[in-house]
């Protein structure tokens, strides 16, 4: 698998929510790698993925509380497993459950398989809380999809919080599911 510094120089054939990832991260003088490859549906797929980019892309799961009222998108390591209970006291809300695809493609506009941090550029309404593991903030890189899930995208984590997310007019929580505390950034 091939690594490329930066955006595809042959955009044709890619997704248009792709392009706009690559264009939010120029604009902001995000250096980036890239790799692009099969689709990749689990953390186990992305084993190939890891190896070449030399980090591991992070577990990204999209969930909601029982209502459908609030929606959580949880960066953790991909070798971490999700505790509910232990998650639900930190941020504090009861009976987490995973949101729908359907709910996924309507606030992030991304398909199952391919949830990532990148989605919340299409969270205008700021409908999604970000919430991400401080194992994930401490690592120096950081590693994720461009909203589809045959690219991956590795840029410095400083980036991600100081200037993707700000960019991106978006918040997180930090949560740590090994000590149970959690604060709002």
């Amino acid at each position: 698998m091939e690594l490329y510094k930066g955006r595809p120089s042959d955009e044709s054939g890619r997704a248009e929510k792709e392009i706009k990832v690559y264009d939010m991260l120029d604009a902001l003088g995000v250096s980036y790698e890239r790799a692009d490859h099969e689709a990749v549906m689990t953390i186990a797929a992305c084993e190939e993925v890891d190896e070449a980019l030399g980090v591991a892309i992070c577990k990204n799961l999209f969930l909601c509380n029982r209502q459908k009222t609030e929606f959580y998108l949880l960066l953790l390591p991909g070798t971490k497993a999700l505790v509910t209970k232990e998650l639900s006291k930190q941020i504090p809300t009861s009976r987490l459950s995973f949101a729908s695809g359907e709910d996924m493609e309507k606030y992030l506009n991304v398909t199952p398989g391919s949830a990532t941090v990148m989605g919340l550029l299409f969270d205008k309404e700021k409908k999604v809380q970000l919430l991400i593991d401080g194992e994930v903030l401490e690592a120096r890189d950081f590693a994720c999809h461009p909203c589809v899930n045959t690219s991956s995208i590795k840029f410095r984590t400083k980036d991600l919080v100081e200037k993707v997310l700000k960019a991106m007019e978006h918040g997180y929580i930090e949560v740590r599911l090994s000590d149970g505390n959690a604060r709002t950034k």
